[in-house]
């Protein structure tokens, strides 16, 4: 069976621990090779983690004509550079999240790889997760009714001052880093866009980040509310509140690879405990990746494709007019 070569451009702790693991079991895909600016470091990389080959820095993986495609973990302010430079190469893309810190930029990426005819996705890994896509097929069946309000949690906690994540100027701060995942989810679940958001925040003295952010969208046929934080205690949960009952995403960000995911289904007219649905253990990272190459073999719609980026970084741009004017910031 053909499968995509794929590159790593960074030997990003991500990519080692999450992506690379988990392309292992691919049914569409290999890693081909490993790129880093000292090569030391990618040939270490590349033992460890049993990769063919390993190169110097980035251009040398771009100048290797056997990756077919790319996946770019680096710093977010980096991401809009690269990518050109992949597409420049004949190379497909996965990019981590956010794909740009500027909407404006996608629609530059998209009009590019349009006419190379080479694809580009944002890695959001929770789209292709098995529990996500359970909880949205419940939902359009009417397992809780008509849903009306979403509500999302999502921290860790972080005050190195030496991490990329506290650095401002680099997209660093909660809503970029974290809070993109459930506005992208609730635009997912609610199957539509929002019109209206409000956002309010708290910022490290320090970094300038965005410790601390909480937004609330306002879609056509409801609500969705989340709090996230890069200064807490470690925490996620989404909830979906409709008019017959309530479903419950026990970890819906970074659910465990050995054992099933829980989803909690609450019923309006059941007392007691909910009911456990368990989806059965799944890689996200591997059901990302497989889903990406499977588009590239057969020409298709990679799991989420630019226009799909486009609107969500708007919602976040949105959200961060709304957080400086205190008002709240139509669509």
């Amino acid at each position: 069976m053909d499968k995509i070569k794929w590159g790593v451009l960074s030997t990003a702790k991500i990519s080692r621990k999450n992506v690379i693991p988990a392309a292992k079991n691919c049914e569409f895909a290999v890693i081909h090779g490993i790129s880093s600016r000292n090569i030391k470091v990618a040939e270490n990389v590349s033992r460890e983690l049993d990769i063919p080959n390993a190169y110097a820095s980035y251009d040398d993986l771009l100048s290797d004509t056997e990756i077919q495609a790319v996946y770019i973990p680096l710093p977010n302010h980096m991401h809009v550079e690269w990518i050109h430079k992949c597409l420049d190469a004949g190379m497909h893309v996965l990019c981590e999240k956010p794909i740009a810190l500027v909407s404006e930029q996608i629609l530059d990426i998209r009009d590019k790889a349009e006419n190379l005819e080479l694809k580009v996705g944002e890695a959001f890994m929770v789209r292709t997760s098995q529990q996500w896509i359970k909880v949205h097929d419940l939902i359009q069946h009417g397992a809780i009714g008509e849903l009306k309000t979403i509500h999302g949690f999502f921290s860790y906690f972080n005050n190195d001052p030496g991490n990329i994540r506290n650095v401002v100027e680099y997209g660093g701060g909660a809503l970029w880093d974290i809070g993109c995942y459930p506005v992208m989810q609730s635009r997912f679940i609610f199957n539509e866009e929002p019109v209206k958001v409000f956002a309010l925040s708290e910022r490290d003295p320090e970094f300038l980040i965005d410790r601390l952010f909480t937004g609330l969208l306002s879609f056509p046929s409801g609500t969705a509310t989340f709090t996230v934080s890069t200064q807490l205690i470690p925490y996620q949960r989404m909830q979906f509140f409709g008019t017959k009952g309530m479903l419950e995403l026990v970890i819906p960000f970074n659910p465990p690879t050995e054992g099933p995911c829980v989803i909690n289904l609450h019923k309006g007219d059941k007392k007691g405990p909910a009911d456990e649905i368990e989806i059965p253990s799944s890689n996200q990272y591997t059901d990302q990746m497989d889903a990406f190459s499977k588009a590239i073999l057969e020409n298709t719609q990679v799991p989420v494709p630019l226009a799909n980026s486009y609107l969500n970084t708007k919602v976040i741009e949105a959200l961060f007019e709304s957080e400086k004017s205190g008002e709240s910031v139509n669509i």
